[in-house]
Parts: C-alpha cells; structure tokens; sequence
C-alpha cells in the first residue's frame, strides 16, 4: 500500500505535523496532529520516517506549485496542463490524484503560508541536497510551464532557493539546465543539417552536464557521473523521494545520458 493509501486508510503512526501536516490533512479530508519532535538531524531514515519525507515532499511539490503558478496575479492553462502532466508522468489516479489536485488548489489560496512550509519540508528532508535539488528542478519546470520566466516567477523562486539555503549560483545552474535541457530534448539529441543547429545543440548538451566544452574527457565524464548520481531514480527513493515520483527522475537522467552520448560522438570517444 502506498503512503497515501495508509494516510487514507487511517494508519497514523507516521503523520506529520505542523503546516505541511495541516494542508495535507485538509486535502485527504482528516485532521492531523501528530507533532515534529525528534525530526531536526541529519539522521539515517528508518521505513517509518521515509514515509513521513516522501509525504513531506509529495505535499511541498504540489502546493508550492500551485503557489507559484499564481505568482504573476494568474494561473494559465499551460501551468495548470503541466501539474496535470507531471501527475500523469506520476501515473497518479483516484485518491492520490484528487490530493495533488486539492494541494496545488491549496497553494493557489490567499494566505498560503509559504514560508512555514518550505522551512518545515527543509527539516523533513533532513536537509539532504539531492532532495532539495529534485524539489528546486520541478519548480523550475512549473515556472517554464507557460513558455517563460516573468519576474514574478523568478522573484518567488529566488525566494523559495533562500528558505531551502540554495545558493543564487546553484539557482542559476539549474536554470541554465532546464533550459538547455528543453532545447536538446526538443531534438531528440539528434544532430541537424546546418553546421550552426550542430553547434547549438553540442553547446546545449555541454550546458546539461554543467562543463564548457574546453572541459577534458575526464571532466566531462565526472560530470556526467555527478549528475547521474544525484538523479539515480532508486537512490531518491532511499532519501525519501515519493516513489510515484521515480519516473520524473529517470527522465532526468535519459536526457544527462543523451546529452553525454552526444558528446562522446562529437568528440570521437
């Protein structure tokens, strides 16, 4: 049984508190009081407390979605059809879909508390980076939902980077990534005829692996083994990634090993 389905089922013992608790609670219809004790270390998850992260940030990605798509004053079509693919990536039906429709509702509401609940979804995750990283990538992704970036949009992301102690640099990174990532992956990785698309999209799959491409092969293949390391689908999970969420890691790490493949034919290795 899924997370979820204990939460709906009535198996209490792993429930969280304070206000990540409170909104999924009002998502699945119950009232949850359990408290926070014991949860601030950097600490090795036993079953019971992978549940509490992966519902921590199950709640968190879906609500802060919800609240940055209506950062600019209004939620469009496009960002509203990508929390839909994402949960269609998620293969997410019944129960667990009705909640993280209900949480990104949730987000979108007047009074939101934002703030509460990214510092409490940072003590959730034990602080564990690679977590945080997978939270920041989705968000990212959220905000591209409608084609760009208003200032709005990045103004809150910036916003949410502090609370979760992520740096302007690694912000920026992440960024470029997506954006280099959507570009090459728009192609497939293929190679097109003109020698400046051929350019373009090599310059794309340097970006994805976050090296320039005076970069050595070894540099290029530590990169590469870097970021699939912290995208490695079964890895997340152990962390405490929501299993439903595996499949939004393994694409990440078909478009790192794209991008890696297209390097290595360019470079002859």
């Amino acid at each position: 049984m899924s997370w979820l389905g204990k939460v709906v089922g009535g198996a209490f013992g792993f429930l969280l508190g304070g206000p990540l608790g409170a909104i999924l609670g009002a998502s699945v219809g119950h009232q949850f009081d359990t408290g926070m004790e014991g949860m601030q270390g950097d600490v090795r998850l036993g079953r019971g407390d992978q549940h509490r992260v992966q519902m921590a940030f199950f709640t968190a990605t879906f609500a802060v979605m919800g609240h940055l798509a209506k950062a600019d004053g209004r939620v469009t079509e496009a960002e509203i059809n990508l929390a839909k693919r994402v949960m269609d990536e998620m293969r997410l039906s019944g129960e667990m879909r009705n909640t993280a429709i209900n949480l990104f509702r949730q987000g979108k509401q007047p009074g939101f508390p934002l703030y509460d609940v990214l510092d409490q979804f940072r003590r959730e995750c034990h602080r564990r980076t690679q977590l945080i990283r997978m939270f920041m990538e989705i968000q990212i992704q959220a905000a591209y939902a409608d084609g760009g970036l208003d200032r709005a949009e990045e103004a809150l992301l910036l916003k949410i980077c502090a609370h979760l102690h992520v740096s302007r640099f690694e912000y920026e990174t992440m960024k470029m990534q997506f954006q280099a990532q959507q570009r090459f992956y728009r192609y497939g990785g293929q190679y097109r005829e003109s020698r400046q698309a051929q350019t373009s999209a090599l310059d794309d799959a340097y970006t994805v692996l976050g090296v320039k491409s005076t970069a050595s092969d070894a540099e290029v293949k530590k990169a590469y083994r870097r970021l699939m390391g912290q995208h490695h689908p079964d890895k997340l999970v152990a962390k405490g990634l929501p299993e439903e969420m595996m499949v939004l890691a393994k694409e990440k790490t078909q478009q790192i090993r794209k991008a890696y493949e297209a390097i290595k034919a360019a470079r002859g290795t």
